[in-house]
């Protein structure tokens, strides 16, 4: 009796232990998503302290650049050396990188060390998903969604108002200490619980592939970052930076193709639908990313909402967004199948962005609320189901390499959105400044097409509603393009092909069952 009563014990111990370690993971989750969006709350205090107010964009553009840059590399070393140590030093690094970042005496010290927490960033979310890769079987995984739908919706909501709370109560510095205390949590908990076994690859590091994605990624972002603000999109500086852009990748192809151990083996897009994952989730971030930057802006332009509260006015999207996610866990957990949700998926972003498309002055809050809700159904259906069937796509020796090749889709997806939707944005406001607002509306918008509040207050009633006019024109505009470029994910999504999922569902037999999570019980 005490023998089957230890058998019985052990699945419980181990679920446990599983849970524990997805509880670091769902911090470390936290700390990637929750950075900038404090941040940004912070930087008028910031400058106000430290000055430099003409660099005040690379401290967002440093880290966003280290980010990028760095993504794909810790999810090959992942692969290499061993998903848990790797994981951990790029914990360490963000908050060696925070905790200087909070030390920074004037603004090119922050800069240089916003750069070096997002070197450590690149690791965190790739991490995070290559460790429930290799614990969790995909038919499984779908359980988990939900609760990492929930601490992205919690980042974006909380994010504005975290950050808030603590410059006004504590001081700008402890935007970035905050990190530290939850980092080191995160770090205890994965040192003592989680135990992957240590690899030792026998090639060497690919240098050169690194250096060339390195370069052309950075050049990629940097041409999302300054064209049409800081540069002209025809400028000299653009075209280098496009053309360095472009040899930078087709050298790191080519070249991936002779290393020993290539930074992204180039097998992993001979799988249909890992290829069309990556391209999902490009379309995702293209969209995601312009809806939350663009949305609040409309709210609080054009309904007169109140830019404290601008988080939680993207509640009706993030909500949705939980719900669904969660949905789609549950039933490809069940069922093990998968296909219809980036369909179905594809097809609400679709609608959802062509009816955002359709506000303008006269729109109610409600109305915009349900607009955004249909938005945020699409995005739960497909949000964690591309990394899914992404990784289910590959062998596990590659499942690094595939979960950070997805996440630098999505990321260079939310660079594209916010550059071009942005562009869109702004060219048609300041048009249409120029046309309703006349001279005076054209000054107004001379330096930037976004006001703030105080701004807003300051205008003349008629310059106003020229600028409130502008800004719904604006918005149709960059959500109609937003609507046509998510026709290209539902393409892509009609293609995938529904290869079961390793692992067992629900009801295992002992020929398919899935190995134990590695995990110390």
């Amino acid at each position: 009796m005490a023998d089957t009563q230890t058998v019985e014990a052990e699945p419980d111990k181990k679920q446990r232990s599983v849970r524990v370690v997805l509880l670091a993971l769902m911090i470390t989750m936290m700390l990637a998503m929750l950075d900038n969006m404090i941040v940004g709350t912070a930087m008028p205090t910031i400058v106000g302290e430290l000055g430099g107010l003409e660099h005040l964009s690379w401290v967002v553009t440093a880290y966003t650049l280290a980010t990028a840059a760095a993504t794909p590399l810790w999810g090959k070393l992942g692969d290499m050396y061993g998903r848990k140590g790797v994981f951990m030093t790029s914990i360490v690094l963000f908050l060696i990188g925070s905790a200087l970042s909070g030390m920074a005496q004037d603004m090119g010290q922050l800069i240089g060390f916003r750069a070096v927490q997002g070197l450590g960033a690149g690791g965190l979310m790739v991490g995070v998903m290559a460790i429930i890769g290799d614990l969790i079987p995909p038919r499984e995984r779908g359980k988990y969604q939900g609760m990492m739908a929930g601490v992205m919706a919690l980042a974006m909501i909380g994010g504005p108002l975290v950050g808030g709370t603590i410059t006004d109560n504590w001081g700008w510095r402890w935007s970035f200490y905050i990190n530290l205390p939850l980092g080191v949590v995160a770090l205890g908990l994965i040192s003592v619980v989680l135990h992957l076994p240590a690899k030792r690859a026998q090639a060497r590091i690919d240098y050169l592939g690194a250096a060339l994605l390195t370069v052309g990624i950075t050049s990629i972002v940097l041409v999302t970052t300054w064209g049409g603000t800081e540069y002209a999109w025809t400028s000299a500086r653009i075209m280098e930076l496009i053309g360095i852009g472009v040899a930078a990748l087709v050298g790191f192809v080519f070249w991936q193709t002779k290393a020993a151990e290539p930074v992204v083996p180039l097998h992993i897009f001979r799988s249909r639908n890992f290829t069309l994952m990556s391209i999902i989730g490009f379309i995702t971030g293209f969209v995601m990313f312009g809806a939350t930057l663009f949305l609040p802006l409309y709210q609080q332009s054009v309904q007169g909402a109140s830019a404290t509260n601008s988080g939680l006015l993207l509640l009706p999207m993030l909500g949705a967004m939980l719900v669904t996610s969660m949905v789609a866990g549950r039933v490809t957990t069940n069922s093990g199948r998968y296909y219809v949700f980036p369909v179905v998926g594809s097809v609400l972003m679709v609608v959802g962005l062509y009816l955002l498309s359709t506000m303008d002055t006269g729109t109610s809050r409600l109305t915009s609320g349900i607009f955004m809700a249909v938005v945020g159904l699409g995005m739960g259906c497909l949000m964690q189901i591309t990394m899914l069937v992404a990784q289910n796509s590959v062998e596990m020796k590659d499942m690094g390499v595939a979960s950070s090749s997805t996440t630098l889709f999505r990321t260079l997806g939310s660079s594209f959105g916010v550059a071009i939707m942005g562009a869109l944005f702004n060219h048609r406001v300041q048009d249409t400044m120029a046309e309703r607002g006349g001279e005076l509306g054209s000054k107004v918008t001379e330096q930037s097409a976004q006001l703030d509040a105080k701004s807003l207050e300051k205008l003349p009633d008629a310059v106003r509603e020229a600028y409130q006019y502008a800004v719904s024109a604006g918005t149709h505009s960059a959500f109609l393009l937003g609507s046509i470029v998510a026709v290209v994910a539902l393409v892509a999504a009609v293609f995938v092909k529904e290869v079961p999922l390793k692992g067992a569902g629900p009801q295992k037999s002992a020929d398919d069952a899935a190995p134990a999570p590695l995990v110390e019980v």
